[in-house]
């Protein structure tokens, strides 16, 4: 049995509610790494989404943020992550995400990321366009870098060599502005509804980006890696996605040496 896109937005509108009434209460958390977290909402919220992927789609494949990949019908994939902004939400801050992509045979067919402190259901079925709540979106149509806002984001590890400064410092030279909200989905979803017009990030999971990358494609986007490789749902996961008239030129301050 194969999921609509409304089943899809049934679902993470009732992972929001979840979240919703969890938001500023205080919470059980717990450390991943130095600064990532994860909260006892990020399991309520998983627990719900995947109650109802077994129960409504069984044998389906599942791979998530908190428990990992669940081995089902590798033709039926679904990417779900429960809470993203875990950071954001932890301390108060009302831009987190929930990110649910349905995937058949390999390709990204169903991709709805919510908003639920904004009540935005961003939303997109393949080959039939993108929406903010029922309402058609599309990227922007800026030409020159000077005239963007580019969103970033930043790996939780802070050992790590490539940490996304330089690129910050590279674009601020650049661009109108660089923004970091703290969730890679909205972030992709506000380049899809025009609110941005360039995402780069140098590593991040396929739970972040595979429903935010399809509602940008759909919405007349552009996603690739950060080289510009056509299949970005791969590790490390780096996606540059934007406008089509700055794709390149996205792409080729990120490779300057």
């Amino acid at each position: 049995m194969q999921p609509t896109l409304q089943d899809v937005i049934d679902m993470a509108q009732n992972a929001g509610e979840i979240l919703r009434a969890g938001f500023g209460t205080e919470l059980e958390i717990h450390h991943k790494g130095r600064i990532d977290l994860v909260t006892e909402m990020d399991h309520r919220s998983e627990e719900y989404l995947l109650g109802q992927i077994h129960q409504r789609f069984p044998g389906h494949a599942v791979r998530t943020e908190e428990s990992g990949h669940l081995d089902g019908d590798a033709d039926h994939v679904w990417i779900i992550d429960p809470l993203d902004g875990t950071l954001n939400y932890a301390h108060g801050v009302p831009i987190y995400s929930i990110s649910i992509a349905y995937a058949e045979k390999q390709q990204t067919i169903l991709g709805v990321v919510l908003n639920p402190s904004h009540q935005e259901c961003f939303s997109a079925q393949r080959g039939k366009g993108a929406y903010l709540n029922g309402q058609p979106i599309h990227v922007s149509a800026y030409n020159k870098l000077v005239d963007c806002i580019l969103i970033t984001g930043f790996p939780y590890s802070t050992d790590v060599k490539k940490n996304n400064i330089e690129n910050f410092e590279r674009f601020f030279y650049e661009v109108q502005a660089v923004r970091r909200f703290g969730s890679a989905a909205l972030d992709l979803c506000y380049v899809a509804a025009g609110k941005a017009d360039g995402y780069w990030q140098l590593e991040s999971h396929d739970w972040d980006i595979a429903a935010g990358g399809l509602i940008v494609e759909e919405a007349g986007g552009i996603v690739t890696t950060i080289t510009g490789a056509k299949d970005y749902l791969k590790p490390p996961y780096g996606i540059v996605a934007s406008n089509p008239k700055i794709h390149s030129k996205i792409i080729e301050v990120l490779q300057r040496p």
